[in-house]
């Protein structure tokens, strides 16, 4: 099996701070979320691998985190990305946020592929995605 991960680099802005000036929680769900977008980019970003894989999205079933040291304006952080398992139907994700040489925080996700039915919207097998995450290595 191919090993996928990724990477972000970004620095922590006042307007990421809640009134005791550390991070506001959910920001670190939407760096999750950028981090899985900007693997995603490698591979012609979430639109275009959608319209291929005849897919409306990959979408968030589950997530989860948990914060092992603050974060303030103005630090450096990475978020690190790897894939961690693929099922029939999911994908599950593992992220990383450091500071440094500092592990400030965990994350996971489960995603699925979701595809348009006559019966609504399924998740629906995520080999296609897996093949075409593959595909570049």
């Amino acid at each position: 099996m191919i090993e996928i991960h990724g990477s972000l680099e970004q620095c922590v802005s006042f307007g990421d701070c809640d009134p005791t000036g550390i991070v506001f929680y959910p920001h670190f769900y939407a760096w999750f979320d950028r981090t899985f977008h900007a693997l995603l980019a490698r591979f012609g970003g979430h639109s275009t691998l959608c319209g291929q894989l005849g897919a409306k999205g990959v979408g968030l079933i589950e997530a989860s985190a948990r914060f092992h040291r603050p974060l303030q304006d103005g630090d450096r952080i990475r978020i690190d990305l790897v894939v961690k398992e693929w099922g029939e139907k999911t994908v599950s994700l593992g992220y990383e946020v450091w500071k440094g040489d500092v592990l400030c925080a965990t994350g996971a996700e489960v995603r699925g592929l979701f595809k348009e039915t006559d019966t609504g919207m399924i998740a629906a097998s995520i080999a296609p995605l897996k093949r075409a995450l593959e595909a570049d290595g």
